[in-house]
C-alpha cells in the first residue's frame, strides 16, 4: 500500500514546480495585445533605443526588417528614471526579459520600464498621477481629491469625453 502513495508524492510535486514554471514564463513581444492591463513576464530582443525630444526613450524590440506598421509592442522609459533604469543603451543587443503592466497607445501594446528590478522579475516605480494629488498636503489637512476638480463627482467617479 506505501508504495502507491510513495510515488503519487513525486507526480504531486511535479505538477506544481510546472505550474509554478508556466506562472513565470515570459511571452514574446507579438503576444503582448492579448494581455493588455496584466502584469506579465516580456522576452524581447532590444536592437536599438530611439530618444524623443520630449526626454522620453523608446527601446526598440522588433527587427530592422519589420516595418513600423508591423512593430505592435515597444518599450518606454523617461529621464525621469535614469538613475532607476541607468543606461538604456547597455540593452542594445540583448535579449531582456522585462517584468511590468502592458498598456496600449494608437493600438500597439508597450510596458514601461521604470527600474532596473523589472528585469529580474521586480515591479515598476509607481509613478503618483499629479492631478490627482494637487493640493494634497498632510500638515495643512489639505484634501488630495475634490469634488470640483472634474474628476470625482457627487456618485464616484466620472470621466470626460
Amino acid at each position: 500500500m506505501r508504495a502507491p502513495i510513495l510515488l503519487s508524492v513525486p507526480i504531486v510535486l511535479l505538477s506544481f514546480s510546472s505550474a509554478a514554471w508556466a506562472k513565470h514564463a515570459c511571452i514574446a513581444p507579438d503576444q503582448a495585445l492579448q494581455h493588455v492591463h496584466k502584469n506579465v513576464c516580456v522576452e524581447a530582443h532590444v536592437y536599438r533605443v530611439v530618444d524623443a525630444s520630449d526626454g522620453t526613450h523608446f527601446l526598440d524590440v522588433c527587427s530592422p526588417q519589420t516595418s513600423d506598421a508591423d512593430c505592435h509592442f515597444f518599450l518606454l522609459s523617461s529621464d525621469e528614471d535614469k538613475k532607476s533604469t541607468g543606461s538604456l543603451q547597455s540593452l542594445v543587443g540583448q535579449t531582456i526579459q522585462i517584468r511590468g503592466t502592458i498598456h496600449t497607445i494608437q493600438g500597439r501594446a508597450d510596458m514601461v520600464y521604470s527600474n532596473k528590478q523589472q528585469l529580474h522579475g521586480g515591479k515598476e516605480k509607481f509613478h503618483p498621477n499629479p492631478q490627482l494629488v494637487t493640493g494634497f498636503s498632510a500638515e495643512t489637512g489639505g484634501q488630495a481629491f475634490s469634488a470640483n476638480n472634474g474628476i470625482m463627482g457627487q456618485r464616484g467617479v466620472h470621466f470626460h469625453h
